[in-house]
């Protein structure tokens, strides 16, 4: 994939465990989100989510990405591509720092993301939030994605599915 057509404004590419501080310093700054869908931020959550895969999915199908603004991290994106069938591009975190919040620059960089995707022929992203977080389910409502109505029972949550054709 090219992923550096994933934005018009960060500079996009691969996150590495070398990373996984400022993923930490990234994930801490959103406390809400972790509210919803514990446990706490730590560096073996970064490093375990660096690495989790859906079933039947390689290394080969996982983007962990940042986003940067010269050396800050603004946004971290993990995509699994073809996932679950290979028409559907499939987000399984997305988290914008907070200091780049509230101005535009998710949208714009699921925008972006998503044009990247409809031209590596993708036909739908698919994805779930953490039913009871209003922050997220806003957020992905607002970039146009719809709930599937399937709702999946976690240890200790609910995901509640949405997909966006492209």
């Amino acid at each position: 994939m090219e992923t550096a057509l994933f934005s018009d404004h960060f500079e996009v590419r691969e996150l590495q465990e070398s990373d996984a501080t400022a993923v930490l310093k990234l994930w801490e700054g959103n406390p809400l989100y972790f509210t919803h869908c514990p446990p706490a931020p730590s560096l073996e959550g970064v490093i375990g989510d660096m690495q989790a895969l859906p079933p039947g999915k390689g290394a080969e199908d996982k983007y962990y990405l940042g986003f940067f603004e010269g050396e800050k991290l603004a946004a971290v994106l993990d995509l699994i591509d073809g996932y679950p069938d290979r028409e559907t591009a499939f987000i399984g975190f997305f988290m914008v720092d907070s200091a780049f919040q509230g101005k535009g620059t998710g949208s714009s960089i699921v925008s972006s993301l998503l044009r990247a995707l409809k031209k590596e022929n993708f036909c739908r992203v698919r994805l779930g939030y953490v039913k009871g977080n209003p922050q997220s389910e806003a957020f992905w409502i607002k970039n146009g994605f719809i709930k599937t109505g399937i709702e999946s029972s976690r240890k200790l949550y609910t995901v509640v599915w949405m997909e966006k054709e492209l």
